[in-house]
């Protein structure tokens, strides 16, 4: 038995175990502190976290409104390029319709006009062919009388007969020329 107590002495004395008294006055202790925190702190603490939960929630509905707004903004952007494609497309063969058109009439109207200037062009030529021929004929005629006179010896200045004469002989020239193409 004196091992019993020998023991039980040094229980009394291991520093590893607490007495009594002072193990029931820790833990009324701790049940007044865990009683104080859990009325005072943990509400606060609770509040502090529905708070941020809430912002965290609230944000991501943000972020998702935000982004269905983006992709809504999107698809108009989209839409709106598309449809500027669409009218530049259109307006471009416009104007290739308009440039083939104003080609057209460019071409009919050059084409017009050089019709006018070689008609023009074989008026004049006519014009100045009759004109020659006229002259020629005058100064033909003229030669004519002359020589004709000097071989009949005798001045044919009657301008009636002289151009009746002069008119057969061109006319007789005209009609070998004829006859020789």
């Amino acid at each position: 038995m004196s091992q019993m107590l020998i023991l039980a002495a040094e229980a009394k004395e291991n520093p590893l175990v607490p007495p009594i008294p002072e193990l029931v006055i820790g833990l009324i202790a701790f049940v007044i502190v865990f009683g104080f925190l859990a009325k005072k702190l943990l509400p606060n603490i609770n509040k502090v976290l529905d708070e941020r939960r809430e912002a965290i929630e609230g944000g991501i509905e943000k972020a998702e409104a935000a982004q269905t707004e983006a992709q809504s903004v999107l698809e108009q952007y989209k839409a709106q390029l598309a449809e500027a494609r669409h009218e530049a497309a259109r307006l471009r063969q416009e104007a290739q319709e308009q440039g083939a058109t104003l080609i057209a009439e460019m071409r009919a109207e050059g084409q017009r006009q050089r019709e006018e200037i070689v008609a023009a062009g074989h008026t004049q030529i006519d014009a100045d062919r009759k004109a020659a021929s006229q002259a020629l004929r005058q100064d033909v005629g003229k030669l004519a009388t002359d020589l004709a006179g000097k071989l009949v010896g005798e001045s044919l200045e009657d301008h009636a007969r002289q151009s009746r004469v002069i008119d057969r002989f061109l006319d007789e020239l005209e009609e070998k020329a004829e006859a020789a193409r």
